[in-house]
């Protein structure tokens, strides 16, 4: 019997008012895969992201984690969760140090003070980990975003845009740290607008388009000319608007 996807939304809705942000998104994400999103500035991407996360509420639909609806044990998936968005959910007044501790403890982490001081060597924080946070660029709050986000090993990983902001060395280990993951066979759902770096880091690409899926497709053979060439005759196609 085959196992259900990680995750899986049925006819997902979101309004604000009466503008709708998803407009029935049917989508499923396999397990131990890369998922890319993408689409232009509104097509909903970050608005599914947050539903998924747990941050905001469908307006209608359904959402399952690995065969289970999200509203019947939200607290325990979101312990299998890992988070990258726009905001870095990070503390200005703790240390970097503070910060992973913190969490940790939120998710009953046992053997704190090395998985802190291994999540900080990653990241290239090691030397910043008594320094609090408020006196860090953005990119060195990004980095410190993300060893917060894998802290707890997640099964599941939500990346937003995780590449905003970071410098060229950061960005290469956030890249390099996902193909480590890829290969380690985790669970991925990344936005981006990046179409190759999403093309090279992904088995599959989806594009939201006015809050709808106007795309979905396995990587497979497929060339950076063919996918670009892909995105823009979705993108620049104009879907209905009723709900």
């Amino acid at each position: 019997m085959s196992q259900p996807p990680a995750i899986a939304t049925v006819n997902l809705v979101k309004a604000f008012g009466d503008h709708y942000a998803l407009r029935g998104i049917s989508l499923q994400v396999d397990r131990r895969e890369v998922t890319a999103i993408f689409g232009p500035n509104g097509a909903g991407k970050t608005t599914f992201l947050r539903i998924l996360s747990g941050l905001s509420r469908p307006t209608s639909g359904e959402i399952l984690f690995e065969g289970k609806p999200l509203s019947d044990d939200s607290e325990t998936i979101r312990q299998h969760l890992g988070v990258i968005g726009h905001q870095s959910f990070l503390y200005g007044e703790l240390t970097a140090e503070e910060n992973l501790f913190f969490y940790g403890r939120l998710y009953g982490l046992t053997g704190l003070s090395k998985r802190v001081e291994q999540a900080l060597d990653e990241v290239g924080l090691g030397e910043r980990a008594n320094d609090r946070v408020s006196t860090f660029s953005r990119g060195m709050q990004q980095r410190l975003a993300i060893a917060r986000a894998m802290l707890h090993h997640p099964r599941l990983l939500f990346l937003d845009e995780p590449f905003s902001g970071l410098d060229q060395h950061a960005a290469a280990m956030l890249a390099g740290w996902l193909q480590r993951l890829r290969s380690e066979e985790q669970t991925i759902l990344l936005v981006t607008h990046d179409l190759e770096q999403g093309l090279a880091l992904s088995d599959r690409l989806v594009i939201f388009a006015r809050g709808r899926v106007v795309y979905d497709q396995r990587t497979a053979s497929m060339s950076a000319d063919e996918w670009r060439r892909a995105y823009f005759e979705r993108v620049s196609a104009e879907p209905g608007d009723a709900p």
